[in-house]
């Protein structure tokens, strides 16, 4: 049980990743892309720390329950 719990929360963490940074991408190659918003750099940052949460779970994940 332990273990899927761990796989549970690591897929979760990992599917987040994938999806802000694939906003990046988006943003990076087509910043029309985010309309009415006119600050890129503002939207790209948000998603970089949206990133960042969800790998330091990654991070506590493996350092302390691997």
């Amino acid at each position: 049980m332990r273990q899927q719990l761990l796989k549970a929360s690591r897929d979760h963490a990992l599917g987040h990743v994938e999806k802000h940074r694939m906003n990046v991408e988006i943003l990076l190659n087509n910043p029309a892309g985010i309309g009415e918003h006119g600050d890129v750099m503002d939207e790209i940052e948000k998603e970089m720390m949206e990133i960042a949460k969800y790998h330091d779970i990654l991070e506590v994940i493996d350092g302390y329950f691997a």
